[in-house]
Order: structure tokens, then C-alpha cells, then sequence
């Protein structure tokens, strides 16, 4: 596989990496010269996708597991460092979405979403921050959303969530700056991933408009900021949050 090669004999985790923006990140990593190990629950698409890297000639690992289950996050954690010996990017880029008010909403239904896009993001970072730490540094970057910038009506749980990923990754930021792990988040418009396919089909061209640029995202578009961000050439950018809206939120 060819590519700029920033990743030559680095670790990469990316959660959720089976479709969407996880997949196009998992992909980018993989042509950049990554072993690349793809977390997610969906065993035939993660099982696939990794069967497709090794044909190209890429490093690539499938573990399904729940990002929400302690449990399940440490074993994954001992699996790897005893098959790889080290980790050096975590991507947390799993996620669910529920399209409810907040008036709604059940306290189950609001634990579930929080339970994923929230407990998830801080047991892995959490896991992750001993192996991060044993390699001499290293970069989280959290897949926070545009919508932990501002709210949507009808969809409480899942802003509530984002903006609380926000804020850990500010608060991860600058507990773990000076050991030299850099924590960012990457704040996606609506992208055309599989997530929003039912919304695409029930109200053709509305979400598109909502963009200044008068379209979605392409994940590819997502997943380059991931790997800037994951980089050398981000040395020094931590606590913060890439909007990758199309000007969506400086309207």
C-alpha cells in the first residue's frame, strides 16, 4: 500500500472501525503504514475489512468487543500489547445515535446512548493511557461531533453525549500533556455513513442543505483530520476539537 508512511511501525486502535468514518480511518491508517487493529461489534463487516488490508499488503487485527464493558476493553487491551508490545494511536470513533426529545426519552433509552458514546470513550482512553504511556507517548483523538458544539432538537441523548466528550477530551488533554499523550477530537458535520441512511432517504437533499457547502461529507474527509491529528505533524496540538462541518456551525 502506498501513501506518506506516517505511521511506519505505529499501533493504531480505532473503535467503531468496521464502517462510516471509522472504516475510512482504519483505511487511511493501513495505506500510511499502520498495523491497525479494528474494534467494533460487527464481526463479518470488521473480519472483512481486515481481510481486505492483508490482501493489499497492510497490518491489521479485528477484535469485537464493547466499548462500554470494562471487562471486554481490558482483555482487548492484554490481547494487544501481548500480540503488538505497544499502542501508540487510539481513535474512539464508536458511536450510536437516537432520535428522540429529551421529554421522551427514557431513562434507559438516555443510559444506553451515554453507556456507548460516553462510558466508551473514557474506558478506552482509560485502558489505553498505561500502554500509551509504556511507548513514550502517543495521540487519542475522540469522534465528538459537531453537535458537541450546539444542540438539534430531537436528538437529546446523543448531543448531551457529545458535549461530554468535549470536555473530557479537554480535561484527558491536559492531565496527560506533560507525558507527552495528546488528546483531540474531530467534530463531523452529517456524513454520508450508513448511520444517517434512513434520514437521507426520508427527506432527500435536506440534510445536504443544511451545509453551507451544500453537501455531506465524504468519511475519507473525516478521516484525514483523524490522521492529522494522530500525527507528528500535530505535535503540538492538544485539548482541542477540528470541526469538519462544511461551515455548518459558523452560520
Amino acid at each position: 500500500m502506498s501513501g506518506m508512511r506516517r505511521f511506519d511501525g505505529r499501533v493504531v486502535i480505532v473503535t467503531g472501525g468496521a464502517s462510516g468514518i471509522g472504516k475510512a480511518a482504519v483505511c487511511r491508517f493501513a495505506a500510511e503504514g499502520a498495523t491497525v487493529v479494528v474494534v467494533d461489534l460487527d464481526q463479518a463487516a470488521g473480519e472483512g475489512l481486515v481481510a481486505d488490508l492483508r490482501e493489499q499488503g497492510a497490518s491489521a487485527d479485528f477484535v469485537r468487543a464493547s466499548v462500554d464493558d470494562e471487562a471486554q476493553v481490558a482483555e482487548l487491551y492484554a490481547s494487544l500489547m501481548s500480540r503488538h508490545g505497544r499502542l501508540d494511536v487510539l481513535v474512539n470513533n464508536a458511536g450510536i445515535v437516537l432520535e428522540s426529545l429529551g421529554a421522551t426519552t427514557s431513562l434507559a433509552e438516555w443510559r444506553q446512548v451515554l453507556s456507548v458514546n460516553l462510558d466508551g470513550v473514557f474506558l478506552m482512553a482509560k485502558h489505553a493511557l498505561p500502554a500509551l504511556r509504556a511507548s513514550g507517548g502517543g495521540a487519542i483523538v475522540n469522534n465528538a461531533s459537531m453537535l458537541g458544539r450546539i444542540g438539534t432538537p430531537g436528538a437529546t441523548s446523543y448531543v448531551a453525549s457529545k458535549h461530554a466528550v468535549e470536555g473530557l477530551t479537554k480535561n484527558l488533554a491536559l492531565e496527560h500533556a506533560a507525558e507527552g499523550i495528546r488528546v483531540n477530537a474531530v467534530c463531523p458535520g452529517y456524513v454520508n455513513t450508513p448511520m444517517i441512511q434512513a434520514d437521507l432517504e426520508a427527506q432527500p437533499g435536506y440534510l445536504e442543505s443544511l451545509h453551507p457547502m451544500g453537501r455531506l461529507a465524504e468519511p475519507e474527509e473525516v478521516a484525514a483530520v483523524i490522521a492529522f491529528l494522530a500525527s507528528d505533524e500535530a505535535s503540538f496540538v492538544t485539548g482541542s476539537s477540528y470541526l469538519v462541518d462544511g461551515g455548518y456551525t459558523a452560520q
